[in-house]
């Protein structure tokens, strides 16, 4: 919140050029290996190779606006090059449940989740957001910009670099 309000200040105080990306959750092969999303391909490729046996996960209806790292990318830069600086969302207006992850995963592999997936109450946040999704419309009107990668196309990229 401070980077945000800052970079506003100095926009407004000091007419300096400067933008606010509000990411939604961007994700590729280089995500960190403890988010779900990474979490998921990463025990899915272990799993077809015989490496492991079970996927521990907590929960399962949490919805996220999952979108491509590198459309978000291409965001950032339309945002460098417009004319004004301003504040623009960047996500892809689709949530996803941590369960539909799993039914696109899994199914592209011919597998059934139910088969290795475990409940642990230790993966349970206490201040879980059960909902996201981004209203990205500014960027798309201001900056020309959509999401060219949709949810079932990232999956899909996510389990075949794992």
């Amino acid at each position: 919140m401070y980077a945000f309000w800052i970079t506003r200040n100095y926009r407004y105080g000091y007419g300096l050029f400067a933008s606010n990306g509000i990411l939604f959750n961007h994700e590729s092969p280089r995500r960190g290996e403890t988010f779900v999303t990474r979490k998921i391909t990463r025990a899915l490729a272990a799993i077809k190779a015989g490496k492991q046996s079970d996927l521990y996960l907590g929960n399962l209806d949490a919805k996220r606006d999952w979108g491509y790292a590198p459309d978000y990318i291409a965001a950032m830069w339309k945002m460098l090059q417009h004319d004004q600086s301003d504040d623009f969302v960047v996500g892809t207006g689709e949530s996803h449940s941590v369960r539909e992850f799993l039914d696109e995963a899994f199914g592209y592999l011919n597998m059934d989740w139910h088969d290795y997936v475990k409940i642990d109450p230790r993966y349970f946040r206490p201040n879980e957001v059960d909902f996201l999704l981004a209203d990205w419309s500014k960027a798309q009107k201001a900056l020309n910009w959509e999401p060219r990668v949709r949810f079932y196309e990232l999956v899909r990229i996510m389990v075949d670099a794992d």
